[in-house]
């Protein structure tokens, strides 16, 4: 899966993904151990294609680098790749990506009867009441977050 940038925002670099090339990871079918080492090559016996397991909608999936801080309670933090979907119907409680007032942030979505709340993922950031004099859309979910250690 390779990447292209197409935009950048304040909070977030937006990239189009490359579906169409097929590139195989030698997968370890047994679990690996975070204590004593164990030998996984010898039990490298399949590969996995990453597009396969992250991408479920080709036409409707960006992926997009984390600015900022506001998530870290949810697991995403300043420097991640998230994976979006805007085929994805919005849910409450989901986290999704939403552009309000001319600009994109990434926030869990709570859904009332009459009222849209954007929730951050960290004490530090209050929550933000979605009003009709807001310009507003939910503009994906995101399905995936990928850390680079």
């Amino acid at each position: 899966m390779s990447a292209l940038k197409i935009s950048s925002t304040k909070t977030l670099d937006f990239y189009s993904l490359d579906t169409v090339s097929n590139i195989k990871i030698p997968f370890v079918s047994s679990e690996v151990s975070a204590g004593f080492p164990s030998p996984a090559e010898d039990f490298i016996d399949k590969a996995i294609d990453l597009n396969k397991i992250f991408i479920k909608n080709v036409d409707a999936t960006f992926c997009a680098r984390v600015k900022g801080n506001s998530m870290v309670n949810a697991g995403i933090s300043d420097g991640d790749l998230i994976i979006i979907d805007r085929s994805l119907e919005p849910q409450d409680n989901k986290i999704a990506v939403c552009f309000i007032d001319g600009e994109f942030t990434v926030k869990r979505i709570k859904i009332e009867k009459d009222t849209i709340w954007l929730l951050a993922e960290n004490e530090s950031y209050k929550p933000i009441k979605v009003t009709k004099d807001n310009e507003f859309v939910i503009w994906g979910i995101v399905t995936t977050a990928i850390k680079l250690l």
